[in-house]
Formats: C-alpha cells, sequence, structure tokens
C-alpha cells in the first residue's frame, strides 16, 4: 500500500481537482448551457495556477526559454536545453562549467569561443497532465519533470503548453501536439539554410534568412530525425495521436523522425469497466466520477462516448495498423484506475510486434512521478531513470547497445 504521506497527499491533490471540475462544470452550465462550444484562442494554464518562468541561462545544468509557437491561439511551447550541448557534461572542466553557469542568457548560434564543441541532441516532445482541464508547460512539477529529463536523457526537451478544456474542447489539444510537431519540421527545414552547398551568389541571403527565421537553440543543437515523445497522464493520450499522426504522415514530416514515445499512466477509459477501474473507482487522485466528469470537459457534448477513440484506444475503429506503430514504453502504477486499459493497450501493440514494454510500478498511485510533491521521491528518480535507460536505446548514434 502507498505510504501516509502519499495517501495525505494524493487525497489533498484530489480534493483540489475534484473541486476545480465541478467549478468548470458549474460554469459551463450558466454559460453557453450547450456545453459545445470552443474558443480558438483559448487558455494554457488557469488564473492564479503557480508558474515558473524561464531562465535562459545555465542554471544548474538547463536552460530554459519559451515560445508563442500560434499567432492564432495561446498555444506555446518552452524548451529545456542541457549544457551538455556546449560539451561540459565533463564535470571535471571547471572552466567550462563555470563559463555556462555564469547567469548570461544562451544564444544558440554563437557558443562561448572557450568552447570548442557545440553537440546535436535528440527532441523530446513533452505533454503535460491534468486531465485536459488543468496543469500547465511552465508550473514548478512540469518544470522540475522536463529539466529533469533533459539531463538524464540528454535531449533536449520541448514542453508543449497546449489548450486547456473546457474553454477549448476536443480536438484542440491534440490538433496543438500535430501544429508543434510539425513547427519542429519547419524549425529543422529553416535551419537547414544555414548549411547550403551548391547555392553561390545568393547564398549568404539564404542563411541569413535562415538564421533570421529560425529557433537558434534548435538550429544549433537539435537533431530532428531522433525525436522522442512523452505524455503524462492525459498528455499521454495527445502524445500517442500525434506518434499515430506522424506513422501515418511518413515521409512528408522529413527530416522530423519519431523513434519512440513513453506513455505515463495514460488517461484511458472506456464504458465498459475494467478490474482495476472497479477496484480502485473511489481511490487515490482520480476516481470513475472526476474521470467522466474530465471527459465531459473536454469532449463536445455531441461526442460524449467513453469510447471515443480519444478516450479508449482499444476501440476498433482505427486509423491506423498497430504493426506500424512507434516504440512505446507505459509506465503504469499498482493503485491507479487507469492501470489496465493502458497495460492491455501495450499488450495489443505487443501482438503486433511492437516494441511496447510496461513499466509498473509497485504501491504507486497515478501520477506518482510528475505530482510536485512526489517528484523527489526514490521511486520517481527510480522511473526517471528507467525512462532514460529505455530512450537511449531509441536515440544513441551508436545503435542499440542499451536494452532493458
Amino acid at each position: 500500500m502507498p505510504t501516509l504521506t502519499v495517501k495525505i497527499y494524493s487525497l489533498y491533490y484530489k480534493l483540489c481537482l475534484k473541486q476545480l471540475l465541478h467549478k468548470l462544470s458549474s460554469s459551463q452550465l450558466e454559460g453557453s448551457g450547450s456545453g459545445s462550444n470552443s474558443d480558438p484562442f483559448g487558455i494554457i494554464s488557469r488564473p492564479g495556477d503557480p508558474i515558473v518562468q524561464a531562465n535562459p541561462s545555465f542554471q544548474n545544468g538547463v536552460a530554459s526559454k519559451d515560445i508563442h509557437v500560434d499567432p492564432l491561439s495561446s498555444l506555446s511551447i518552452r524548451i529545456f536545453l542541457p549544457d551538455s550541448v556546449l560539451g561540459v557534461s565533463d564535470s571535471s572542466d571547471k572552466s567550462r562549467s563555470s563559463s555556462c553557469d555564469d547567469g548570461v542568457a544562451y544564444g544558440g548560434y554563437s557558443p562561448p569561443q572557450s568552447l570548442s564543441r557545440c553537440r546535436k541532441l535528440p527532441v523530446m516532445l513533452q505533454f503535460h497532465g491534468g486531465g485536459f482541464v488543468s496543469g500547465s508547460n511552465a508550473s514548478p512539477e512540469n518544470d522540475t519533470f522536463c529539466r529533469r529529463m533533459a539531463k538524464l536523457c540528454d535531449v533536449i526537451v520541448v514542453a508543449v503548453g497546449y489548450r486547456l478544456a473546457p474553454e477549448s474542447r476536443f480536438p484542440a489539444a491534440f490538433e496543438d501536439g500535430i501544429k508543434v510537431l510539425n513547427w519542429l519540421g519547419k524549425q529543422a527545414n529553416l535551419a537547414s539554410l544555414r548549411n547550403v552547398r551548391h547555392v553561390r551568389a545568393n547564398r549568404r541571403i539564404f542563411d541569413s534568412f535562415g538564421e533570421a527565421m529560425a529557433e537558434p537553440w534548435l538550429a544549433a543543437h537539435g537533431d530532428p530525425s531522433r525525436c522522442v515523445l512523452l505524455g503524462v497522464s492525459s498528455g499521454a493520450n495527445i502524445a500517442d495521436y500525434v506518434a499515430r499522426k506522424a506513422v501515418m504522415t511518413g515521409k512528408l514530416l522529413d527530416p522530423i523522425k519519431v523513434v519512440a514515445q513513453v506513455l505515463m499512466y495514460p488517461f484511458f477509459t472506456g464504458n465498459v469497466p475494467t478490474m482495476s477501474e472497479i477496484k480502485f473507482s473511489n481511490s487515490y487522485l482520480y476516481d470513475k466520477a472526476m474521470c467522466s466528469m474530465a471527459w465531459k470537459l473536454f469532449l463536445p457534448k455531441k461526442e460524449f462516448n467513453l469510447d471515443h477513440p480519444a478516450a479508449n484506444p482499444l476501440v476498433s475503429r482505427r486509423e491506423l495498423n498497430l504493426k506500424h506503430m512507434t516504440p512505446t514504453l507505459t509506465v503504469v502504477a499498482e493503485h491507479d484506475l487507469m492501470r489496465d486499459r493502458a497495460t492491455a493497450y501495450s499488450e495489443e501493440l505487443r501482438r503486433a510486434n511492437v516494441d511496447a514494454p510496461v513499466l509498473e510500478y509497485k504501491d504507486a498511485v497515478h501520477d506518482f512521478a510528475t505530482l510536485e510533491v512526489l517528484l523527489h521521491t526514490p521511486q520517481a528518480m527510480a522511473c526517471a531513470d528507467d525512462i532514460a535507460i529505455w530512450i537511449k536505446k531509441y536515440i544513441s548514434l551508436r545503435g542499440h547497445e542499451f536494452s532493458y
């Protein structure tokens, strides 16, 4: 069983989330009445929720910056850049480490001259949790988790601030995930203008245009051919959708290539309850009633159905043959009502010969590795290490020397 501390914090978080869900439901009833309207601009965080400011200098080994991606909506991203891109991963090199951790904002194209090496790293697209109605890519827990992933996996993390429900209902959050993936592709193409080899008279013009329009951190250090998706809770639903669309799009996404995805306790559900949904129907963090309420706030009223493709990955109406699906690591918690459905989805992927292992953590609850008060527990740290080991199998340039 979870420890007493975990139980107390989980129940407190559950109470706060339940109050938010009831408040949002009431506001919807008092508003349009139909519950189907959706704001195209939307919001990416709740007023009053704590936010951590981005820091473009390498503090504690990771720099971060915020970018508003879509002028027509509130969609934004936060980029987390580890200092290993400058070749300072060796802690014995004090001169390099101090030159990075000096509080000066990092530009990207022009690293300090004392740093001779400028590395290319894989890109991890990360989607936060919160039942589609809460959370933020800039929240304290998400900021800490993304910094941890950037260091452990040695990747550039792009945390997506997708639009929240009920202000922006389905498919807004899913569309935002696709928009960011396409945006990464455009950034990679703009950055490639810096390396034009066959343009003579106009080469300088192309280079200047590319440097002016491309995001400098990604242009200097991002490797779009090694892209990983990671989703937490409801963010895992978005990640899985983006992965399927990426597989269906195929070479049209070039130079972006999604090589793997991680689904952390995905927010799956369905009309026919599983054993875990029955056993933990009134358990820690999310219970069955709260999940149903969150889906009512996310899905348009006319489309509400717990077997909706966005909610239930096991429905028969699929656009994609699973044998083409990207390798998928699924993280589940023993005391999570969504455990069985996530495990069943992973089993279906394995039947299609997809590399799809499941990591189940004993005495753990939903959000055990990403909830702010649990982030520094041994179990959360072990989970992050396990994810990093598996991911490196697919992002290593030297081949699959890592195994799990």
